[in-house]
């Protein structure tokens, strides 16, 4: 009996396993129906407008809800075209002004108004700015392509709108048999929708066996590739400016306002790709007139430029006038007005493009000559012109380093160039080199590092001068040689040591009571420099100033030495 009794508590044992490996195994089957076949979240975006930007599903993201009005108008809050579209959007809560840029247009319109102003042209929208709620609206669906250049189509049947950029690159398939949109890449997935043969999706990605796309009705799944057809252009990626091939070799070519354009007939800067001639500042006291170079020789100038093969990014200088900058960076219309004028002048001469360079600013104006370059650069790219901008190197003086944004400026821009010189500079009280390789390489690593500047954006500068150091009487001054008259310059027979830290030669020499200090810039010196772009695979290099190297070859040797 006690032996029958424990049969059976034996066999109650291995009916409890074999249930719980059957429950183990149906709750699996379970788990992987859910994973494989989930339910289509469609209740999330309950009593929301659907919305689609390039091809990524964000109803979900939106900071506030889109309001559609009676004549299915558009709106989107200011925050999500902050988000979204604009981060540089700028709204003054005092006047209700706003001001928008996008990649090619900057535009100004007022809260309760539908008077807007797209790159210095009035027009007259159908709807106003709105205040809903203390949240700001702007008709989307009437400034998408005027001011974002993208396109907006609502899809009534499916409440969702599609937004896509029109300057990406887009490509269709086509259905070649009746198949299904699936929610996953796998058959078990749940069916989003039923395509007949002929349908079109808007190609997204894919994988070995899956296509993702996108329907006409704003639908977003998978299908299997042997169903469709070979892709197919619908629309190419803009390229709005062209820039140089390969690497950046800039030489700067100044001339103060008061001589003209060299005339540079018969001679070729071998390897450089780029020409910055002095052709635009500003004077004291302008209200954003500026004053034109360029003229006759500078239209001889260009031509010249142009024929060799090289770009020209007429160098757009400040003067140094921090007054007269801050009082147009200031004012708004001012800055527009600097920016029309700059523009018909880059259009007039049909240069490739404009180098800022504005010095010696206010700290409290950095701001400010962000707006102005973020106001700027739409304009340029969509006049097909390159920006360059000047900046010195990070953590110095408050008018000569802190009052620029890099992070802002390079994003904006299409090149920032960092001018890697003045290390020790006029104002040092004690001798130094004007651009050393350590101090050169530790402002390098803080552009990419501290102020977020990618490398592809940054082109380095280089001098082509050095400065000879006088000390006597406890007293020091300082001179700049060219480096082609270096050798003219110092003692005959003056022995230099190589600094390897530095990676400059060094001498000195007495002379009158007083001793001499020069750090020299030479071949070997401005190959390590470009060394340097080289090594963090930056955009190129670019040398202050033209007539200063000490020869022809000295152009072959960087052309060769440059990546």
């Amino acid at each position: 009996m006690a032996k029958r009794m424990l049969e059976d508590t034996k066999g109650n044992k291995g009916k409890v396993i074999v249930h719980i490996i059957i429950a183990l195994l149906f709750l699996s089957i379970i788990a992987t129906i859910f994973y494989l076949s989930p339910n289509y979240t469609k209740e999330d975006r309950e009593g929301k407008i659907g919305i689609l930007i390039n091809n990524n599903d964000v109803t979900l993201s939106m900071k506030k809800d889109i309001y559609k009005d009676d004549n299915n108008n558009i709106y989107l809050s200011l925050e999500d075209i902050k988000n979204f579209f604009d981060k540089y959007i700028e709204y003054d809560e005092e006047t209700g002004e706003i001001i928008t840029t996008s990649e090619i247009n900057i535009a100004r319109m007022h809260l309760n108004n539908n008077n807007i102003s797209i790159n210095g042209t009035d027009e007259t929208l159908n709807s106003e700015i709105l205040e809903r709620d203390d949240t700001v609206y702007i008709p989307f669906s009437e400034i998408s392509e005027k001011v974002y250049d993208v396109n907006l189509n609502y899809i009534q049947s499916t409440d969702t709108i599609i937004i896509d950029s029109l300057d990406r690159k887009q490509e269709k398939v086509v259905v070649e048999k009746d198949t299904n949109l699936k929610y996953k890449t796998t058959v078990f997935s749940k069916t989003l929708s039923k395509l007949k043969e002929g349908d079109e999706l808007i190609y997204i990605d894919e994988t070995e066996d899956w296509i993702k796309g996108r329907t006409k009705d704003g639908i977003i799944g998978y299908v299997k590739n042997d169903t469709i057809g070979e892709k197919q252009t619908i629309r190419e990626e803009k390229e709005f400016v062209t820039k140089p091939e390969g690497k950046v070799n800039l030489v700067w070519d100044y001339f103060s306002e008061y001589v003209t354009a060299p005339d540079r007939t018969n001679q070729v800067i071998d390897g450089v790709n780029v020409v910055s001639p002095s052709f635009f500042s500003l004077e004291t006291g302008s209200n954003g007139e500026i004053f034109d170079n360029c003229n006759d020789e500078g239209r001889r100038y260009i031509e010249w430029a142009h024929n060799n093969g090289y770009q020209v990014w007429a160098m757009f200088s400040n003067n140094s006038l921090r007054d007269t900058t801050s009082a147009i960076l200031n004012d708004y219309d001012k800055r527009e007005y600097m920016i029309q004028n700059i523009l018909n002048l880059v259009q007039e001469y049909n240069i490739d493009g404009l180098n800022v360079d504005f010095e010696n600013m206010n700290g409290e104006d950095k701001d400010l000559y962000s707006r102005f370059l973020i106001e700027l650069s739409p304009q340029l790219k969509k006049a097909g012109k390159i920006l360059s901008v000047d900046v010195t190197a990070p953590d110095g003086s408050e008018n000569w380093s802190l009052c620029f944004d890099r992070d802002t400026i390079a994003d904006v821009s299409d090149y920032i160039i960092f001018m890697a010189y003045d290390q020790h500079g006029p104002s040092s009280k004690e001798p130094g080199t004007v651009a050393g390789y350590n101090w050169v390489e530790t402002n390098i690593k803080k552009f990419l590092g501290q102020e977020d500047v990618d490398a592809e954006k940054i082109i380095l500068g280089i001098p082509l001068y050095t400065r000879i150091w006088e000390e006597k009487d406890g007293e020091v001054d300082s001179k700049v040689v060219n480096m082609k008259d270096i050798e003219s310059e110092v003692p005959e027979g003056l022995v230099a040591n190589w600094d390897e830290e530095l990676k400059q030669y060094y001498a000195e020499y007495q002379e009158d009571g007083a001793t001499y200090k020069i750090w020299i810039e030479n071949d070997r010196s401005v190959q390590e420099k470009i060394n340097l772009a080289n090594q963090y695979n930056l955009a190129g290099i670019a040398f202050w100033e033209k007539d200063r190297e000490p020869n022809d070859a000295f152009w072959t040797m960087v052309k060769e030495q440059l990546n």
